[in-house]
């Protein structure tokens, strides 16, 4: 009986240690599709910055690193850059310690085409009356 629990104990305490060093996971990013500038969520397990050093997004010939704006063990938010072209990008993460590994996940985001919205006044027109136009990029 001793023996037994003996066992139980090292094997809970084994895997207690494993838990806490668990490889980085990513359960989702939303939203699916996105405008440059905005911000988006990746969710998982072990995504905190001890085990997550930089989030890129790939279109496999160019990688855009993200500026993260939170960071912790279940999320990470990041701002799509303002240059990102249209298309669908995939999740690539850079991994810490001493052999930095970079992970391709299988999470996409369609970037759509940024359009702004600016104002132009009337050359004989009060200062309140404004024509929209969209500015094609």
């Amino acid at each position: 009986m001793r023996l037994f629990v003996a066992t139980l104990l090292l094997s809970v305490s084994t895997c207690m240690a494993y838990a806490d060093d668990q490889a980085p996971q990513v359960n989702g990013m939303s939203p699916k599709s996105a405008k440059p500038g905005q911000v988006l969520d990746i969710t998982g397990i072990s995504l905190d910055a001890s085990k997550i050093d930089e989030v890129f997004l790939t279109d496999h010939k160019f990688d855009m690193r993200v500026k993260v704006l939170e960071q912790n063990d279940k999320l990470i938010k990041f701002r799509v850059p303002p240059f990102a072209k249209p298309g669908r990008l995939q999740l690539l993460l850079l991994t810490t310690g001493e052999e930095p590994k970079l992970l391709e996940v299988p999470a996409y985001v369609v970037i759509e085409e940024n359009t702004t919205e600016i104002g132009q006044v009337k050359k004989d027109a009060p200062p309140t009356e404004v024509v929209q136009a969209k500015k094609d990029q």
